[in-house]
């Protein structure tokens, strides 16, 4: 299916590119979450009158993004988790977690921004994290976990 990109899409490309995906991905992600619209003649036109509009609330965003990244990038939080004497932890350390633990202090993250390359934290010490504010926007944290012993 051809489609016009109303936003940078990570691996797919940028705003105003017309291609071709797979008619499932358009269909059941791209077009629902406002991120493409269908390839017609009459979209695209819509699309070229509008241009200047999206290309400033994207260009917004992302200064917004590179303001949060600023205030977020390097920051050091603690998680307590239950743990062995070997330091393995009952549980994990689940993204769900570290975005409770930043909301705490006040940042606003969604839990889909949370990149845990490895899968959930299941050891206590200091993890680092990236952390995906906007597709050109990541920043690093650290996590570290702190074990609770069983008595």
């Amino acid at each position: 299916m051809q489609i016009i990109l109303l936003e940078k899409v990570i691996n797919l490309g940028g705003l105003g590119d017309v291609v071709k995906v797979k008619d499932g991905y358009a269909r059941n992600f791209l077009i629902p979450q406002g991120k493409a619209k269908r390839a017609t003649t009459v979209n695209l036109a819509e699309f070229e009158k509008r241009r200047a509009e999206l290309e400033s609330a994207q260009s917004a965003a992302l200064a917004s993004a590179q303001e949060r990244g600023a205030r977020l990038d390097g920051l050091m939080i603690q998680i307590a988790q239950k743990a062995g004497v070997d330091g393995r932890l009952f549980g994990s350390v689940t993204s769900v977690d570290i975005v409770d633990s930043l909301k705490a202090q006040g940042f606003e993250i969604e839990r889909s921004m949370v990149r845990l390359p490895q899968g959930p934290l299941k050891q206590v010490g200091d993890h680092e994290l990236a952390i995906a504010l906007h597709s050109d926007v990541v920043v690093q944290i650290k996590v570290s976990v702190l074990g609770e012993t069983q008595q």
